[in-house]
C-alpha cells in the first residue's frame, strides 16, 4: 500500500481528499481504484471502517467510485456572519464571499437572505449610495448618442419587466478539483434563482443608439479594488451584443418585489442569466458599447476561462489557449432533505431539488441511491420562463438499513449530462458540473 508521509496522519479528511482523493482513500480506508471502472475496492476491515465513520452499513460500497470523500463526511456547519445573509458560509471576507448550503435552497424563488455573496472588489460605502441620485452613463465607442440616465430616469421611460433568474457564479463547485484551484473554495452554493425588477438591457442601449459595428458591451461598477487602489478596477466584464440583447438581460433595480440587497448589488445591477454571474454586474455605474471584445478588467486568460482544449491535471496552459465562459453547463442540486438526515426503513422519502442549464432548458433529472449503478426519473417541471431553474422530484425507497447516498444527475435539451464525478480539470477550477449528493443513514 502507498503511504502518504507521517504527517498527514494529523490532517483533516477533507484536506487529504483535496490534495489528493486515492491517496486519502488508500490512506483512510486502504481502498484501491479500478483504473478501468474507477470503483475503490475496500477490504473487510477497510469496508467496517468507513461504515463506522458514516454511522451504519453500506449496502452499495462495490460501487461507490474510488477517490470520493463520503457526502455524510463532506458536510459543513459554519457560522454566518453577514448582515441580511442567513445560514451562508462565509469563505472570504476581503472581498466578501458567501455561499448558501444547498438545503437553504429549496425555495422556488430564492430568498434574499438565502442568495450567495460574491464580491471581485470591495463594495462601495452602503452610507454614499442614494438611489435617488444614482446615475447610470451608456457611452462606449459604438454609443450613437450617449446619455446618463437616474434610476427615476429608467423607471419612467422604459417598460418594466420581472422575471426570474438564474445566477451562478463561474467558480461553483471548484473545491472539489484536484490538484486545487486557486480562488474561493465553493462547493454547491454560489447558485440562486430570485426575480428581478428592471427594463430590457437592449430597450435602454436602443435608446443610445447602437452602430453597426457594435460586437460588445462591458460593464463598469462602484465597487474598489480589493487593495484599495483607486486607480485599479475590481472587475469589468461584458458579454457580446447577441446577449445583451436578449429579452431576458435586465437593468434591475429590484430584487424579489424590494430593493436588491446591498451585498447583491443595490441599488442597480445588470442581470445576464446563464452565464457566469460575473457578467450581470453590481452597483452599476456604466455600461459601454464596444466595437471590440470588452477589455475591461478579469476579461482576460485565465479570468473567468477555460483551456480550449482538454488538459493535464496541473498543466500550465498559455494564455492563448483559453476561451471565454460563455454559457454555463447543465447542472441539477438536491435541496430536499437536507445531507446527513436519518431515515426509517421502509418509508418512502421524497427527493426533490432544482435543475438549470445555462442558456438551454433542461429535459430530464435522474436521481440513483446505488452510486449511479441504476437511476429513476425524477418529475420535472417548466421553468417559470427561460433561464429560471426548474423544479424537479422524486421518491426513493432504500432496500436494507445503512449507508446512502442519493445522487441527481440532470440532462440539457441537447443530450449533455452532468458526470458522475468532477469534470476535466481546468487552472481555475471553472464549470464544475459533476453530480451533487446528499447522505442518508436508513435504519
Amino acid at each position: 500500500m502507498t503511504k502518504l508521509p507521517p504527517d498527514t496522519r494529523t490532517r483533516g479528511i477533507h484536506e487529504l481528499y483535496a490534495e489528493d482523493p486515492e491517496a486519502a482513500d488508500r490512506l483512510l480506508w486502504d481502498r484501491e481504484v479500478d483504473p478501468v471502472t474507477r470503483r475503490g475496492f475496500l477490504k473487510r476491515s477497510s469496508l467496517l471502517a468507513m461504515a463506522a465513520a458514516v454511522g451504519g452499513s453500506i449496502p452499495f460500497a462495490d460501487r461507490m467510485p474510488g477517490g470520493l470523500i463520503p457526502a455524510a463526511l463532506a458536510q459543513s456547519e459554519e457560522p454566518f456572519t453577514l448582515e441580511g445573509k442567513e445560514g451562508l458560509t462565509v469563505l472570504n471576507d476581503r472581498p466578501i464571499n458567501a455561499e448558501t448550503p444547498a438545503h437553504l435552497l429549496d425555495d422556488d424563488i430564492t430568498p434574499a437572505k438565502h442568495m450567495f455573496v460574491r464580491n471581485n472588489g470591495i463594495p462601495p460605502e452602503v452610507e454614499s449610495i442614494d438611489a435617488d441620485t444614482w446615475e447610470l452613463e451608456i457611452a462606449g465607442e459604438s454609443c450613437a448618442n450617449p446619455q446618463t440616465f437616474t434610476i427615476a430616469d429608467l423607471k419612467e421611460r422604459f417598460e418594466h419587466h420581472t422575471l426570474q433568474l438564474q445566477v451562478e457564479c463561474g467558480g461553483n463547485g471548484r473545491s472539489e478539483y484536484v490538484p486545487s484551484a486557486s480562488g474561493n473554495q465553493w462547493t454547491t452554493g454560489a447558485v440562486a434563482c430570485p426575480t428581478f425588477t428592471g427594463v430590457r438591457l437592449r430597450d435602454v442601449l436602443e435608446a443610445c443608439g447602437i452602430k453597426e459595428d457594435a460586437v460588445y458591451i462591458g460593464y463598469y461598477g462602484a465597487d474598489r479594488h480589493a487593495s484599495g487602489d483607486p486607480n485599479k478596477e475590481a472587475i469589468s466584464r461584458g458579454v457580446p451584443m447577441e446577449k445583451a440583447l436578449e429579452d431576458e438581460s435586465l437593468i434591475a433595480w429590484a430584487m424579489n418585489g424590494e430593493d436588491i440587497p446591498y451585498l447583491n448589488g443595490y441599488p442597480l445591477r445588470v442581470v445576464c442569466s446563464g452565464w457566469p454571474g460575473s457578467v450581470s454586474g453590481k452597483w452599476l455605474k456604466r455600461i459601454v458599447i464596444r466595437n471590440q471584445k470588452h477589455d475591461g478588467t478579469k476579461m482576460g486568460a485565465p479570468s473567468y476561462s477555460v483551456p480550449k482544449h482538454p488538459v493535464a491535471p496541473g498543466s500550465v496552459v498559455p494564455e492563448e489557449d483559453f476561451v471565454t465562459i460563455q454559457s454555463m453547463p447543465v447542472k441539477s442540486l438536491v435541496t430536499f432533505p437536507k445531507s446527513g438526515i436519518d431515515h426509517a426503513l421502509g418509508e418512502t422519502m421524497t427527493v426533490r431539488g432544482h435543475a438549470w442549464a445555462g442558456d438551454l432548458s433542461v429535459k430530464e433529472v435522474h436521481v440513483s441511491i446505488d452510486f449511479g449503478a441504476t437511476w429513476q426519473k425524477a418529475e420535472l417541471k417548466e421553468a417559470p420562463n427561460r433561464l429560471a431553474w426548474q423544479r424537479w422530484t422524486t421518491a426513493v425507497e432504500f432496500p436494507e438499513p445503512g449507508y446512502y447516498e442519493v445522487w441527481a444527475k440532470a440532462t440539457d435539451e441537447e443530450g449533455r449530462s452532468q458526470p458522475m464525478v468532477v469534470p476535466g480539470w481546468n487552472p481555475k477550477g471553472y464549470l464544475n458540473n459533476a453530480c451533487h449528493r446528499i447522505a442518508v443513514q436508513v435504519a
